[in-house]
């Protein structure tokens, strides 16, 4: 039964300091190309909540000289 324990404690301590593989970025797994469309439709969506808070400023402004 100690054995057993000793063999958990050793393998638990070999785990702990196995070394770690860095995690590479994003960019550079399989993932990179579904990312392209994802950013352009960021950047679309900007360019619409830009547009809107332009519009809402330009009828604020309307609304109060009227």
């Amino acid at each position: 039964m100690r054995f057993l324990v000793l063999l958990i404690i050793v393998l638990l301590v070999a785990f702990a300091l196995w070394p770690r593989q860095p995690t590479p970025p994003i960019e550079e797994t399989f993932i990179a190309p579904q990312l392209e469309p994802l950013r352009k439709a960021e950047q679309v969506e900007q360019q619409y909540m830009d547009a809107v808070e332009r519009a809402n400023a330009e009828i604020e402004k309307q609304s109060d000289g009227g």
